[in-house]
């Protein structure tokens, strides 16, 4: 645990979706952006699609996240009538018709964010391949009027063209992926195929941070997972037997379903001990306050009983200054280049 624990940087600052403010969220302008500023970690939930390509995107439903409620007023677009329907009910190169950006762009109107290029350059919603691609400092490959280039074999295998982003700084972040029951193999063929699985690809690479610029992406820890299941914490186990940076998540919802109060000290030690117990070196409890009110499950008490397991905490999810100063005593925000990255652990990404 304490090896595959150190993998990841101490304070590391995690960018959930990319960004939710200055870009359409989980898309490649998020991805890229996000880089640049200096991410350790590109964090990303899964669905996948009908023909079986794994996609970066929060909810399997796209009503809120893509222009499909535009589209499913159309009788003649495929999306008609299916305004609710999940990813896994239409292939990726159906897929690829939505634009990510819209609901942006309508949300942010007037306000200086609402840049035309996220429509001229159609934001898709990103799939596992784009997410490893921006990492590294690639962008998506596009033709003349700013449609991704791609192909698809007889037997169906997509081919995704990338190329070098002429905007990389040089950042190597991570990626950290949130895994819902099923995605598990799916996933972890990706992985392997493009050597970002470490448990076969080792890297010697031990400088999480190098020449200035953020290195974990070259490091064994460019890869964390992280689920609020059981059951999927325990196949993620059987396929890398905690040799890869792994969290599990709760909720208090998660904590009720076993019928006992969650601020009772052996329900909460318990999940402690199924994540020790199956191969999860970090703990991810959610944090109150505004803007997104979750459930306070990282009271002082809750912190000991964590750091007693010699579990690490990722807490989730940090959005404001005043969240920070909460949990971090004695830290300055005055001038942020004193500090290779803010110390915070999994944030959305404002300024």
């Amino acid at each position: 645990m304490k090896l595959v624990q150190n993998y990841v940087p101490e304070n590391a600052v995690i960018a959930h979706r990319g960004t939710t403010y200055w870009a359409p969220e989980s898309t490649e302008s998020a991805y890229r952006w996000v880089r640049n500023m200096g991410a350790d970690y590109l964090e990303a939930d899964l669905q996948i699609t009908k023909d079986g390509v794994v996609l970066v995107m929060h909810d399997a439903h796209m009503k809120e996240k893509t222009d499909i409620q535009i589209l499913s007023q159309d009788p003649l677009s495929i999306f008609y009538g299916k305004a609710d329907a999940p990813t896994s009910e239409f292939t990726y190169e159906e897929l690829m018709q939505l634009n990510a950006a819209y609901p942006f762009m309508e949300k942010n109107l007037g306000t200086g964010r609402d840049r035309p290029s996220f429509n001229t350059q159609h934001q898709y919603i990103s799939t596992l391949e784009d997410l490893m691609n921006f990492a590294i400092g690639k962008r998506i490959k596009r033709d003349s009027n700013g449609k991704r280039v791609w192909s698809k074999s007889k037997e169906g295998i997509y081919k995704f063209e990338y190329e070098d982003d002429p905007y990389d700084n040089g950042n190597r972040p991570g990626i950290y992926l949130e895994l819902n029951p099923g995605l598990e193999e799916a996933m972890a063929k990706l992985l392997a195929e493009h050597q970002w699985d470490i448990s076969i690809t080792p890297s010697t690479d031990t400088n999480q941070f190098k020449l200035g610029k953020v290195n974990v992406g070259n490091t064994n820890g460019k890869v964390v997972l992280q689920t609020f299941s059981l059951s999927s914490l325990k196949k993620l186990n059987n396929i890398y037997n905690g040799n890869l940076p792994m969290a599990y998540l709760v909720s208090k919802g998660l904590m009720a379903q076993t019928s006992r109060n969650s601020d009772e000290p052996l329900v909460y030690a318990q999940f402690i001990n199924d994540g020790v117990s199956n191969g999860a070196q970090f703990f991810g409890p959610s944090i109150s306050e505004a803007p997104n009110n979750y459930d306070e499950l990282l009271n002082p008490w809750q912190a000991h009983i964590i750091r007693r397991s010699e579990m690490k905490i990722h807490p989730w999810t940090f959005d404001t200054e005043e969240q920070m100063m909460r949990y971090y005593e004695g830290i300055s925000f005055t001038n942020l280049n004193d500090y290779k990255s803010p110390p915070l652990l999994r944030c959305n990404v404002y300024q």
